[in-house]
């Protein structure tokens, strides 16, 4: 690595290997050799001149890219894809007059572009059933275990740990839902020649319309996909690269909902994220414990957010045919963007797997707020014993209020059940109230919804996950 000249932090300290190769120059420009092979395959075969040579020279050097040979063609021409066409051609003289006919730039540039999202995209679906897998024995663990619920950041009615990871788990679900659509459903651009009409083709097939449309439908198969895009300009409508960064900020969204959870989850003292042995938190205040991964995880995932807009805003400007102002913003942001959801997941895969519960914090928190939830249970208690609801729930309301202000003002633990069992006119006794304060009685099916949610929701979907699981990554500051 070069240290006097600038390299993004997305390949230096944060994405995998597999998703930097995914988007390297020898993958990008293997594939454009490959298309070109099919399309030549596929005019043979349709009748094109084309000699047995000439494919059998383009197969023999579809990886052995002489960079340095495309980088002069490209100072001489100015033009990338013909200093490619010519590098190929010196790798494969016998082909060297028949590589690209009939297409134009798009023709490598749009559907290798296309090949490389669906793959980037089946990259991050292993990603993210990883978390998923983490997240299910997370909230099997955990399941039942009382904690405190908020709404509007304050404390509400009681959910357990185990159903608040459901929650981060849903949303996986819906993200995992979604790639799988688009991976099913997106098309190759095609062979659609030079503003879409496919007039070269038709020109080289003599004005057989059939063979055009079987030359599209050869190539586009030949690269493994089910379908092109019926209609296009010169290049493939935009809109599909705002379709697959949707799904990618998709991914980037719940990972940051899950991380801003967690880091006030981890403020409250209640589930930390890890934190090796030797790890420093501040190199100033030496006691620091910062959750430095999640606080990552909202950065990056700030990022990939603003792309998606990026992208419709690209399409939004894509006048009739075609114009150029996409090119140089697409070859940074569709590759990063999916460069920047890959580190993401790493980072949400490890918090996951290490995740700290401390149980007496969680109690703790619960105590201070049970009472206050445990008020309509107390309302029935004191009607049982012949009171008036309405007179209990007047009597409940100012102790309530009294015993909050005390807590915040005084710094006491939460009275109200003292302060109920001694006024005369609620008349029950101290014992029945604290009856009532098993904090199980106030998760509702929590428990209940974790075990169903996993077993007809997660199981099925980890069940279908590739045999070969996407590869652990080190986790770099």
């Amino acid at each position: 690595m070069s240290t006097s000249r600038y390299s993004s932090p997305l390949s230096e300290r944060y994405a995998s290997t597999a998703m930097l190769e995914l988007w390297s120059a020898q993958t990008r420009h293997g594939l454009w050799r490959r298309l070109w092979l099919a399309l030549a395959e596929s005019e043979r075969a349709l009748g094109v001149d084309i000699p047995a040579a000439a494919i059998e020279e383009m197969r023999s050097h579809l990886d052995d890219i002489d960079f340095a040979a495309v980088a002069l063609y490209e100072k001489r021409f100015r033009h990338d894809v013909m200093a490619h066409i010519h590098a190929f051609g010196d790798a494969a003289p016998a082909a060297k007059g028949v590589i690209h006919l009939g297409a134009t730039s798009a023709f490598v540039t749009d559907n290798a572009d296309l090949i490389q999202m669906r793959r980037g995209l089946a990259l991050l679906r292993g990603r993210a059933a990883a978390v998923l897998a983490r997240l299910a024995d997370f909230a099997r663990t955990w399941r039942a275990e009382p904690a405190l619920g908020y709404t509007h950041l304050q404390p509400a009615q009681l959910v357990t740990v185990g159903k608040r990871a459901t929650l981060w788990m849903q949303d996986i679900v819906l993200d995992l839902a979604e790639i799988d659509r688009r991976i099913a459903t997106l098309p190759l651009r095609g062979v659609k020649g030079t503003t879409g009409t496919q007039a070269s083709f038709l020109e080289l097939f003599r004005g057989d319309h059939a063979k055009v449309r079987e030359l599209d439908r050869l190539v586009v198969h030949a690269l493994g996909f089910d379908h092109s895009i019926p209609v296009s300009g010169q290049t493939y409508t935009r809109k599909l690269d705002a379709f697959v960064l949707s799904c990618v900020s998709g991914l980037a969204a719940s990972a940051a909902k899950f991380a801003g959870d967690l880091r006030m989850l981890q403020a409250f003292g209640e589930i930390e994220e890890p934190f090796e042995k030797d790890q420093i938190g501040s190199s100033a205040m030496a006691y620091k414990r910062n959750p430095m991964r999640c606080e990552r995880i909202n950065s990056l995932a700030r990022f990939v957010l603003s792309l998606e807009s990026n992208a419709n805003q690209t399409h939004s400007v894509q006048y009739f045919e075609r114009t150029l102002d996409d090119s140089a913003n697409r070859r940074i942001t569709i590759p990063e963007a999916f460069l920047a959801a890959d580190a993401i997941l790493i980072l949400w895969e490890n918090v996951v797997s290490g995740l700290e519960v401390h149980p007496a914090r969680i109690k703790s928190r619960v105590a201070d707020e049970l009472p206050f939830m445990a008020t309509e249970a107390l309302i029935v208690r004191a009607v049982e014993r012949g009171g008036d609801r309405q007179v209990a729930h007047e009597v409940i309301r100012r102790h309530s209020v009294e015993a909050a202000r005390a807590m915040k003002d005084s710094g006491v633990p939460n009275d109200l059940f003292r302060r109920l069992a001694s006024d005369p006119e609620f008349g029950v006794p101290m014992d029945d109230l604290m009856a009532t304060a098993s904090p199980s009685r106030f998760i509702g099916r929590s428990a209940q919804q974790v075990d169903e949610f996993l077993t007809e929701v997660v199981e099925p979907i980890l069940a279908t996950a590739p045999s070969n699981p996407v590869t652990r990554e080190d986790v770099r500051v």
